[in-house]
């Protein structure tokens, strides 16, 4: 079973509100400042204290640091930086890597420059270095969870920033939530810049799979707002072995080879999907065509969709959870005249109802056998009649 982080920004959220949020759920603050040493940034340190926002009791952070001139910082040095880091796993410096660069990529785009030449004034910040390094961080020391998120609130009005009086939401957290649902709705700056990229580099933003929650934090924004509880909920579990905790996948395709098909089918198997299937079906202007259907685990539905995109016409994958009831399974081995073939009981309360032969074992001896398949499959369920 996998991890699962799921965020709520109620208040929205900014990279303080993550990181309160993460050691919320019981992350050691001596342990996330002790690889954050590794960046050499001068003065700073975390002020962290228990606060309390429309009755909701978590953790508030404060990234405290060297009063200094907010001069532009490259993002090629902070890369730099990040990528010298003795104390990051890779994993962390490619998750602090891909935060950036969704920052630098919206920042280019508001300004029309290349990406290269992209420099940073809020985010160039030591705190704001320290909020980005350390959302990377808390994800390894909370075990690397699948994160998924609500959509994020984004606030209205103006802010005060470095070119001066700009809207909110901000033209960067703007462009950075491109193509993900956002709600506009909320007073002040509820989404920043810094949280909105950890949350488009890191989350799904959506509803989670079905998971177990074993633990909830709560990090606390610093302003105390009067229409909503300035917070950000983290919920922390292990994804449910239900059994309705699959998907099916479905694609209508009526201009694919089906030879192309059995090649997909034979892919998305191997790849681990439970069941694939593909059946005949008449399309839009009467045009023949196929289902390509797919039943899979949750945790494999984008690498498997991913691979459907690739293999075959489709210009789209659907997919929606179903229910399932399996029959519980054993392994036992028949004997036939012509060698031994295994054979998959399934059983229900414990009693064998099922019993089919492995058909490669089936096709192996009868190969060396000389015989028809039919023959030692026929033999082998006789003997499986034993077991039911």
């Amino acid at each position: 079973m996998g991890k699962i982080l799921y965020l709520e920004p109620v208040g929205g959220i900014a990279g303080d509100m993550f990181l309160a949020a993460a050691l919320d759920l019981g992350v050691e603050l001596a342990e996330l400042e002790r690889m954050l040493q590794g960046l050499n940034l001068p003065g700073w340190h975390f002020v962290r204290t228990r606060a309390e926002r429309h009755a909701i009791h978590g953790t508030h952070l404060d990234v405290a640091s060297t009063p200094a001139d907010h001069h532009h910082t490259p993002l090629s040095d902070i890369q730099r930086r990040i990528r010298q880091t003795q104390t990051f796993p890779e994993a962390v410096k490619a998750r602090a890597l891909a935060i950036f660069q969704v920052i630098g990529e919206a920042e280019a785009k508001i300004h029309d420059i290349p990406v290269a030449t992209v420099e940073f004034h809020e985010v160039g910040a030591v705190d704001s270095i320290v909020d980005i390094c350390g959302a990377a961080c808390v994800l390894e020391l909370l075990g690397n969870p699948e994160v998924f998120s609500a959509p994020p609130p984004l606030g209205s009005g103006t802010v005060k920033s470095a070119h001066g009086i700009i809207p909110v939401p901000a033209p960067a957290t703007l462009e950075i939530l491109r193509d993900v649902p956002v709600r506009f709705e909320g007073v002040g700056e509820l989404t920043t810049p810094t949280g909105a990229a950890i949350l488009k580099a890191v989350a799904h933003i959506g509803p989670p799979p079905q998971f177990v929650i074993q633990r909830v934090g709560y990090g606390l924004g610093t302003r105390d707002s009067k229409d909503r509880a300035n917070v950000l909920r983290a919920s922390l579990g292990e994804r449910s072995q239900a059994l309705h905790d699959v998907l099916c996948l479905e694609a209508n395709l009526d201009d694919c080879s089906p030879q192309l098909l059995g090649e997909v089918v034979d892919r998305l198997m191997a790849a681990g999907a439970l069941d694939a299937h593909v059946i005949p079906a008449v399309m839009k202007k009467g045009r023949p065509g196929h289902l390509l259907g797919v039943v899979v685990t949750a945790d494999l539905r984008e690498s498997l969709v991913e691979l459907i995109l690739r293999e075959t016409t489709t210009l789209g994958v659907r997919y929606y959870p179903v229910e399932r009831r399996v029959l519980d399974r054993r392994m036992e081995t028949v004997t036939t005249r012509h060698g031994s073939v295994g054979v998959k009981l399934g059983l229900l309360g414990g009693r064998v109802v099922n019993a089919m032969p492995e058909f490669e074992d089936c096709r192996r001896v009868a190969t060396l056998a000389g015989v028809s398949v039919k023959q030692v499959w026929t033999e082998a369920v006789a003997a499986a009649a034993g077991f039911v």
